[in-house]
């Protein structure tokens, strides 16, 4: 049985949930936005941050979600830089004492032994439920498509408007948002950027980074920028904003 609770409710799970075993690529560890930001940005709001666990109380999913003004000026409308914006919003708001009047989902991880079995569903059902909970009428979502690692060369804008048959999208990820609820509403084309050295990125992803041009790295949703020559290399994500309506 899944018991999904809150770290409000329970706030022993903090160090559990980083302990847990998930599918996240080594260079996304590597955002300097996400590393100076997040945990700010998440302790911020524990009632909005999920946390799914097994019979024994193991740790087997959570969602990270946190909260921001988007009415103001310089604002309002949905980042082109999606994930770093938010955090970045979020961080000055809390400098400033600036009430939020919008919740957003930052990630939803699954134990590696859980995944395929409809958890990432009751935990961004549960999201939602946080963030209607503490008095929001909107979730928002920078989504990273769980396909689009398989076609780092095709563009986010035409990848993410992709339907089946029945009209829901293609995409597995993309699918269940829309299934709960959500509305896809633009693509964030610079969503998060990491840039570093080659020996930096051939120690996350064990290539050579020796050719000049995009270098197709393992679970990253676009090429990654390699420039021998000045020793660095940039990865430039794109995601997808989807708006929920509570």
């Amino acid at each position: 049985m899944v018991m999904i609770t809150t770290r409000a409710e329970q706030p022993e799970f903090g160090s559990g949930i980083w302990e847990m075993p998930d599918s996240w690529p080594e260079f996304m560890d590597h955002d300097p936005v996400g590393w100076s930001l997040y945990s700010v940005a998440t302790a911020a709001y524990p009632d909005l941050t999920v946390v799914a666990t097994d019979d024994e109380g193991s740790v087997i999913g959570h969602g990270q979600a946190t909260a921001f003004r988007l009415d103001l000026d310089g604002r309002r409308e949905l980042p082109d830089t999606g994930w770093d914006q938010v955090l970045m919003w979020v961080g000055s708001d809390l400098r400033k004492g600036v009430e939020p009047d919008v919740a957003s989902a930052l990630e939803v991880s699954v134990h590696h032994d859980w995944q395929g079995r409809g958890l990432s569903t009751l935990i961004l059902t549960a999201m939602r439920d946080a963030a209607r909970a503490r008095g929001f009428d909107t979730l928002l979502a920078p989504v990273r498509p769980s396909h689009k690692h398989l076609e780092p060369a095709t563009p986010m804008s035409e990848y993410a408007y992709r339907t089946r048959a029945d009209g829901l999208p293609e995409d597995p990820w993309l699918r269940i948002h829309v299934r709960a609820g959500g509305v896809i509403e633009k693509i964030a084309p610079a969503s998060m950027v990491v840039g570093s050295s080659l020996v930096n990125w051939r120690e996350w992803t064990g290539l050579p980074f020796d050719v000049d041009g995009a270098v197709e790295v393992p679970y990253a949703l676009t090429p990654v920028h390699c420039a021998p020559a000045h020793d660095h290399a940039v990865y430039v994500e794109p995601n997808v904003w989807v708006r929920h309506r509570l």
